[in-house]
């Protein structure tokens, strides 16, 4: 039970409907992390919350996990380079706590999924960039055919 006293309805808007947002890239910060334990009682993961800072979806919250901290190798391998790409997309190369990477701004690539269990959809963060590094690709008649592929 927890007291709610002194809290009136009738001065807060109400949230909105908390449907998925659209497959997009989105400006976020990391407002929270903690490890938490799996559900299997194995290992631990990180859980980061991400709040989008900009445009229509502006305050809605994200989260990721990462199984840092597992039994299965190839998890944690994942966890590592998914955390590296954060990393780098705040510009924090060696942080030596999650709170160091809080409050930076990055822009999140989000994809919508079907759950397994309900089949309702959900949102993934697939990828994480630096705010401005959007690169622009070259049209064909720019790109010459004798051009190694990393040179276009």
């Amino acid at each position: 039970m927890a007291n709610l006293q002194g809290f009136d309805a009738n001065t807060v808007e109400p949230s909105n409907d908390m449907e998925p947002i659209p497959d997009g890239k989105y400006v976020a910060v990391i407002t929270d992390s903690e490890m938490k334990p799996t559900k299997a009682g194995t290992g631990n993961y990180l859980q980061l919350v991400f709040q989008i800072v900009e445009g229509e979806y502006a305050n809605r919250l994200l989260w990721v996990r990462l199984n840092l901290d597992n039994p299965n190798a190839t998890a944690v391998d994942i966890a590592r380079r998914e955390l590296s790409a954060i990393c780098r997309s705040v510009g924090v190369l060696v942080p030596s706590d999650s709170t160091d990477l809080h409050n930076l701004p990055c822009v999140l690539t989000v994809k919508l999924k079907r759950r397994n269990d309900t089949g309702e959809l959900q949102n993934e963060v697939k990828g994480y960039a630096k705010v401005g590094a959007t690169v622009e690709p070259k049209p064909a008649s720019q790109i010459s055919g004798t051009d190694a592929p990393w040179k276009r």
